[in-house]
């Protein structure tokens, strides 16, 4: 005999940063696993240190992280987690990241100007990552930006199937906040059973992030519950002109839908005030008390997580989740 024969069994981790701890716990529950325990501090002078307390050797890693603020520090530790785990000989390291961090800056939009997106990923890659399991990106494309699979999940069931449950008896149109969503907003009114669509005309001021110049409504609106819908909730300045447009138009009732509650200032006194009946997110991103009112309730997306990262382990289909659409 010329070598050792060993039929080896694949280990499944679970690994958390500190800027989303709840939702990786939850995680883990539902694969009934317990998290891996870390060591994570900063120094005196901000750097951070991480150390994980249990050997991760020819494992299967999963490193679970919401780029949530402040956002280049979680991001810092996210990457120092993904090196550490390399360093230590896991076989397989996947960047769960549920908001990728800078996916707005996916383009140029003028001379001279980064493509922040394209970075990250690049950061990722360098630092060891083999594969990123996403949350519904701001565009399609940064999944092409990554050289390695991207696993694009999807939170449209889980909030469309909310929204069924509860307005379904109604009638409904289902809104895009601008054009270039029409085609989700389409999967939308399909999974909603074939409501109207509608959009929003707007022209966003090149010069000034988080700022539109004008919104009008493209579609016939009146005396329907509209669905509006997008990917995140920032300042929640776009989306409230949208809603509010939509009230003027005769809307019987405004439903915001998001993936990501970023809900930077003043996006909490902005949503609370405005004629929106009911604001609805997903759990992507940290939710604190201090951003919590009346009108907002939140989804959870770990059991998707969950079953993603079984399906990745397991070598099975993370698109048989979305009907192909994934």
């Amino acid at each position: 005999m010329t070598g050792i024969q060993r039929t080896t069994e694949k280990n499944l981790m679970v690994f958390s940063g500190r800027a989303h701890p709840e939702l990786s716990e939850e995680v883990a529950e539902i694969l009934g696993i317990s998290l891996v325990p870390t060591q994570a501090y900063e120094f005196a002078n901000g750097e951070i240190y991480v150390r994980f307390e249990e050997s991760v050797r020819g494992c299967d890693a999963f490193v679970i992280q919401s780029h949530t603020a402040p956002i280049n520090e979680w991001i810092m530790e996210h990457l120092i987690m993904v090196d550490a785990l390399k360093r230590a000989s896991a076989k397989r390291i996947t960047v769960v990241m549920p908001f990728w961090g800078y996916s707005r800056q996916d383009k140029k939009h003028r001379g001279r100007e980064p493509i922040s997106a394209r970075l990250i990923a690049d950061m990722f890659k360098t630092a060891g990552a083999d594969r990123i399991i996403t949350v519904d990106l701001h565009a399609d494309q940064l999944q092409g930006f990554f050289n390695g699979p991207v696993d694009h999940l999807m939170a449209l069931p889980i909030l469309a199937d909310y929204i069924k449950s509860k307005y379904g008896g109604q009638p409904l149109a289902m809104v895009s906040p601008d054009a270039g969503r029409i085609k989700v907003a389409e999967r939308w009114s399909a999974r909603l059973g074939g409501v109207p669509l509608a959009f929003i005309h707007k022209t966003r001021r090149a010069d000034r992030p988080n700022e539109t110049v004008a919104n009008r409504v493209v579609g016939d609106v009146k005396g329907r519950i509209c669905v509006l819908t997008d990917d995140m909730i920032d300042t929640g300045g776009t989306i409230v002109q949208a809603a509010e447009a939509l009230a003027a138009e005769g809307a019987a009732g405004v439903v915001i839908a998001a993936t990501h509650a970023i809900l930077s200032d003043p996006a909490v006194d902005r949503l609370k005030n405005c004629s929106a009946v009911e604001i609805v997110v997903t759990n992507t991103l940290p939710v604190g008390p201090e951003k919590q009112f009346d009108k907002l309730t939140t989804l959870s997306i770990a059991p998707m997580v969950a079953r993603a990262i079984r399906e990745v382990f397991e070598d099975g289909s993370v698109t048989s989740m979305f009907d192909g659409h994934a």
